[in-house]
């Protein structure tokens, strides 16, 4: 049981932070700055592409967990 808490957490780790880099990047390529001063819509734009960025990494981690253990539900 303790090794599927650890393999969940870590998991979700990967996924979130993986996911939001891959948000920061696209932002970047895209010309936003997500540390610009002030809020203008390229530091919002790029806040907004992290966060989407890192809840679908945390999504996709999930579903590749649950595909690796079909047996329970989450």
């Amino acid at each position: 049981m303790n090794n599927s808490l650890w393999l969940e957490g870590l998991s979700d780790a990967v996924g979130f932070i993986g996911g939001a880099l891959l948000g920061f990047w696209a932002g970047r390529l895209l010309g936003l700055d997500i540390f610009a001063p002030g809020y203008g819509n390229a530091s919002i734009g790029a806040i907004l592409l992290v966060g989407l960025g890192g809840g679908g990494g945390l999504q996709l981690a999930r579903r590749w967990r649950a595909r690796q253990n079909p047996k329970s539900k989450d």
